[in-house]
């Protein structure tokens, strides 16, 4: 069996073209989404990729249309091959069912690692500047010094409980916890 997937970022944006395409290659069915492709809870997608058995195709008719990143297409397209469920896509004429498909996805598997990598040093290299520069990294801090200091006092002089003072500052209980935890002011 052949599923078709066909998808287009926005309402205003129209699928003929893709449906037509999947249909005229011999899609048993096509399934349709309508949000972006960074999205996760796309349902014709997961639709699609449910109703897929061993030696079916699921076919595309570019290969962007089912995910956002090299590293995004070549998780989903190695979960298809261990169950035995092949790739198409029609306009790049890629196709797992063939020995030069799957070679070309190893190669696309070594493309999008050396990708996650750069992209890991190039992150790193950008926080360590920014600590260099003195630059405070992280989530701000949910309570303000003044605040702090109030919580540690009142909680010391056993003028309110931490449950009641979390109320009071609007956080969890925990986050006075923490406060109280390590005692002392930090900005």
């Amino acid at each position: 069996m052949r599923i078709g997937y066909a998808r287009v970022s926005t309402l205003d944006q129209n699928l003929d073209l893709q449906i037509s395409a999947l249909k005229a290659s011999g899609c048993d069915a096509v399934l349709c989404d309508k949000k972006s492709g960074a999205r996760r809870d796309r349902t014709g997608l997961s639709d699609a990729l449910r109703s897929l058995k061993r030696d079916d195709t699921l076919v595309v008719w570019k290969m962007d249309r089912i995910a956002r990143s090299l590293e995004h297409l070549v998780t989903l397209i190695s979960r298809l091959q261990k169950r035995g469920v092949h790739f198409m896509s029609l306009t790049e004429a890629f196709d797992t069912s063939s020995p030069i498909g799957r070679m070309t996805l190893h190669m696309l598997g070594a493309f999008a690692e050396f990708e996650k990598e750069v992209i890991r040093e190039r992150t790193l290299a950008g926080l360590a500047a920014a600590r260099d520069k003195g630059q405070r990294l992280g989530r701000r801090p949910l309570l303000s010094v003044e605040q702090q200091a109030e919580i540690i006092e009142l909680a010391r002089s056993g003028l309110e409980l931490p449950s009641k003072l979390a109320e009071r500052y609007n956080v969890h209980p925990r986050t006075i916890r923490r406060c109280l935890a390590k005692g002392t002011v930090s900005p």
